[in-house]
């Protein structure tokens, strides 16, 4: 697709979003099943049922653009997600690997905060506040999900966790 104006870049974005959200729907069981912590195992589970209603929403915002939302790999989520297996078959340690898992999944939210916080921009700059308002919903969702990996990772010890490996692998 050659990007000659704002609203190409718009659709250029929502599909790298799109691609980076259905890459997202496949990792996700796979990190919930990693995960040694109830709350993390609990928050990816919950995390992979918003997600689906990030799709749905890319759906509609795709509908009333009547194009489709195919046609763009996310490189940079592909490059995200690979990093993640190349961790989770390392042979972790049993009490690191939930704090590897938040920090993976938080390099994946900045990468949707910073994407959905441009196509929102774009959307209301182009004077389609209805997107505009779809995109904001995701955007605090995964802002929310992202304080909520902050707080497990800090507050809920799974970092002073992994201060205390045992040497067992996951």
């Amino acid at each position: 697709m050659q990007i000659q104006s704002l609203q190409d870049l718009f659709v250029d974005e929502l599909r790298d979003l799109y691609s980076a959200e259905t890459q997202i729907l496949k990792a996700l069981p796979k990190m919930a099943e990693k995960a040694v912590s109830e709350e993390l195992k609990n928050a990816f589970q919950q995390h992979l049922q918003q997600t689906q209603q990030h799709v749905q929403r890319l759906d509609q915002i795709f509908q009333s653009l009547q194009l489709d939302p195919k046609g763009k790999a996310c490189k940079g989520m592909r490059g995200l997600l690979e990093e993640g297996d190349e961790f989770l078959n390392e042979g972790v340690d049993r009490n690191v690997i939930d704090a590897g898992l938040i920090s993976m999944a938080q390099r994946v939210e900045h990468y949707e905060i910073a994407g959905y916080g441009s196509v929102r921009t774009y959307a209301q700059q182009l004077g389609d506040n209805w997107a505009a308002d779809l995109l904001q919903q995701t955007l605090d969702e995964e802002g929310q999900t992202d304080k909520k990996l902050t707080m497990l990772a800090e507050q809920r010890g799974i970092n002073q966790q992994a201060q205390q490996t045992s040497g067992v692998t996951a």
